[in-house]
C-alpha cells in the first residue's frame, strides 16, 4: 500500500505537470499544484481541482515559498522555444532563481526534490545517441541559451546543494515529450504539425527535415518521473528519460498527414539558429535504475491519442 505524501509540483498546470498531478492524485497523495499561469492553463487541471487532496497555489517560482511537503517535482519553466525565447531573462530567472528557492525549501523540509532538466543540455550533440556522461555542445550566447544554460545551471545547483547541504536531490533529462494538453501555440513540432494538418495549413519543416528527434508519449514519461522519485537516496542522476526510437522530422510530418487525412502540403523553411541536428536518448541507465521502465506507447499510437485530443478541442 502506498503511503500518502504531501507533494509539490511546480509548473503543475502545464502540459506535463498536469499529467503528473493527475497521476499523483490517483496514487492517493496530497498534491500542491503551483503555477503562475504564464504558460500553464486552467483547463488542464479543471477536471481534478475538486478532488480531495488537491490544492492550487498561484505563485511565481522566482519568489520564495514556505510550505511543508515531502517531495518536490520542479517542472516550472517554459519548455518550448516560442515561449522561452519570448522573455529570455525571465526564463533564466525561472531556471536559476526558481531552482535555488525550491532547493532551500527542500533543505528546510527535508524533502526529496526532482529537477526536470532537458535534453537541450546536450546542445547540438557530437555524440549520438546521447548518454548522461556526455557534457554537451551548447552555444552559451545563442538564442536558445536562456533555456539550455539555465537548465545546465540548475543541474549545477542541484548537485552543489546535495554535496554542500545534503539535500536529497534527483535530476532527470527529459527528451521530446508529447500528448494531450499540449498548447496549440507552443511551437513544438508535434503540436505544430497536428494543428497545421487539422486546419489545412502547410506543415512547416525546417531545412530538408533530415534532423532527428525521439518522441516520448506523456504517460510513459510520467511513469518514469514517479519511478525516479522512488529510487534510493543515493540515486541522484542525471538520468535520461525519453523514447529512444528516432525519427526524422520529415517522417513525423508524413505520419501526421497520414493519420489526420489532411490534404495539407509540406513547406520547407530555413533552419532556425542552433537547432540540434540529432536528438536520441541513451536510456540504458533508466532501464537499470527504474525497475525495468521502458516506453510502451509507440509514435503511431501516441499520435492517434494526441490528434484525437486536438480534434476534441476543436482544432481545425
Amino acid at each position: 500500500m502506498t503511503t500518502a505524501k504531501k507533494i509539490l509540483v511546480t509548473g503543475g498546470a502545464g502540459f506535463l505537470g498536469s499529467h503528473l498531478c493527475e497521476r499523483l492524485l490517483g496514487d492517493g497523495h496530497a498534491v500542491w499544484c503551483m503555477d503562475d499561469f504564464s504558460t500553464g492553463l486552467e483547463k488542464n487541471i479543471a477536471h481534478f481541482q475538486a478532488l480531495p487532496g488537491f490544492r492550487l497555489l498561484r505563485h511565481d517560482v522566482t519568489q520564495p515559498l514556505d510550505v511543508e511537503v515531502d517531495e518536490i517535482y520542479n517542472l516550472a519553466c517554459p519548455a518550448s522555444p516560442v515561449h522561452y525565447q519570448a522573455d529570455p531573462l525571465r526564463t533564466l530567472r525561472t531556471s536559476v532563481i526558481g531552482a535555488m528557492n525550491l532547493l532551500e525549501l527542500a533543505r528546510k523540509c527535508g524533502a526529496f526534490i526532482l529537477q526536470a532538466s532537458t535534453s537541450e543540455v546536450y546542445g547540438d550533440p557530437s555524440v549520438h545517441p546521447q548518454p548522461e556522461s556526455y557534457w554537451g555542445n551548447v552555444n552559451p550566447i545563442g538564442v536558445r541559451a536562456c533555456y539550455d544554460e539555465g537548465k545546465r545551471c540548475a543541474e549545477t545547483l542541484f548537485f552543489d546543494y546535495r554535496r554542500q547541504h545534503g539535500v536529497r536531490t534527483k535530476v532527470v533529462r527529459l527528451f521530446n515529450t508529447y500528448g494531450p494538453r499540449m498548447r496549440p501555440d507552443d511551437g513544438r513540432v508535434v503540436s505544430n504539425f497536428i494543428v497545421q494538418a487539422l486546419s489545412g495549413a502547410d506543415l512547416t519543416v525546417y531545412g530538408a527535415g533530415a534532423q532527428t528527434r525521439s518522441f516520448c508519449y506523456v504517460d510513459d514519461l510520467v511513469e518514469a518521473l514517479v519511478r525516479t522519485m522512488a529510487t534510493p537516496d543515493e540515486v541522484a542522476g542525471p538520468i535520461n528519460l525519453g523514447n529512444p526510437d528516432e525519427f526524422t522530422i520529415l517522417e513525423l510530418a508524413q505520419k501526421v498527414l497520414a493519420q489526420t487525412g489532411s490534404s495539407a502540403r509540406i513547406s520547407h523553411h530555413t533552419l532556425p539558429g542552433d537547432d540540434p541536428r540529432q536528438r536520441q536518448p541513451d536510456i540504458a541507465l533508466a532501464r537499470q535504475l527504474l525497475g525495468g521502465w521502458e516506453p510502451r506507447i509507440d509514435l503511431d499510437a501516441g499520435l492517434r491519442k494526441t490528434i484525437a485530443y486536438f480534434r476534441a478541442e476543436g482544432t481545425g
